[in-house]
């Protein structure tokens, strides 16, 4: 576990800055998140809310029926710990509707839909606000592809995406969030009983591990296995990481001109206003 330290007072101030920076530069001053409950969304709240100052953050809670009640009640404490803003936005009579026209429609793409409706809400918020939509994806998520593409992964800005889950906690315990939300057990809360590691198969914590040798030190998968790491577990990570290249990547264009956006026309996302 050493290999995934971090001087968590260093990550503090530069993420504080990224915020601050990144949302000024782009001509804003607010921001708009979605407040699950969960352990991400509420480290985002809290950086944001100390960068920013919790008045300019709006954190919206969007459950759908079947949604633990425990989530809206962990999203409420994050808000009285943070001092931001809140709305409450009930998304069961939106999603319902087109639900009722596919009968037959899997978990997964219920969750997909509750994904993205959700954050088309976000964005509806970010222009009623004047504000930019923060995003609450960890770097384990990221890299795995345990996020719906245009639904949770999306954003404007995220400051926590190149932090392990493990990091994340790490953090938050740091930042004093309440200890009801750093304990929970992760889940994205689509579905009674769903959580994420069941989901994947193997626990955050093993998975931060393997995946901070692969990444960020450049271990070989027969590395890997060296070190004792299950080879079920590993080769599901590596393919995970292969597979999901496409979300991670804006939409590829077809090369007609001389100067095509995201090959030679690859400057920054802003100008620096």
């Amino acid at each position: 576990m050493e290999k995934l330290n971090l001087d968590l007072n260093v990550v503090e101030e530069v993420l504080l800055d990224f915020i601050r920076d990144e949302i000024r530069k782009a001509g804003f001053s607010k921001v708009v998140l979605g407040l699950s409950g969960g352990i991400d969304s509420a480290l985002v709240a809290a950086l944001a809310a100390k960068a920013l100052g919790p008045e300019n953050v709006l954190g919206i809670m969007m459950p759908y029926k079947s949604s633990s009640r425990e989530s809206i009640l962990d999203a409420q404490r994050v808000a009285e710990a943070t001092g931001i803003r809140t709305k409450m936005i009930e998304i069961t009579p939106m999603v319902d509707a087109y639900f009722a026209l596919e009968p037959e429609i899997s978990n997964m793409r219920k969750g997909n839909k509750m994904a993205r409706e959700r954050m088309t809400i976000l964005y509806d918020y970010s222009a009623k606000e004047g504000a930019l939509v923060l995003g609450t994806s960890n770097k384990t998520e990221v890299l795995l592809g345990y996020s719906t593409q245009f639904g949770d992964s999306a954003s404007a800005i995220n400051p926590i995406g190149d932090l392990y889950k493990t990091h994340v906690w790490k953090l938050s315990e740091q930042m004093d969030l309440p200890k009801e939300v750093i304990e929970k057990k992760p889940s994205a809360d689509l579905w009674e009983g769903q959580s994420d590691e069941s989901e994947l198969g193997f626990s955050y914590y093993l998975a931060d591990r393997i995946l901070h040798r692969f990444i960020d030190e450049r271990y070989t998968r027969e590395e890997l296995l060296e070190e004792g790491f299950d080879q079920e577990i590993v080769d599901n990570i590596i393919r995970r990481i292969k597979i999901n290249q496409y979300k991670r990547k804006l939409p590829l264009i077809a090369k007609i001109s001389r100067r095509t956006i995201g090959r030679e026309f690859c400057y920054p996302r802003d100008w620096g206003i």
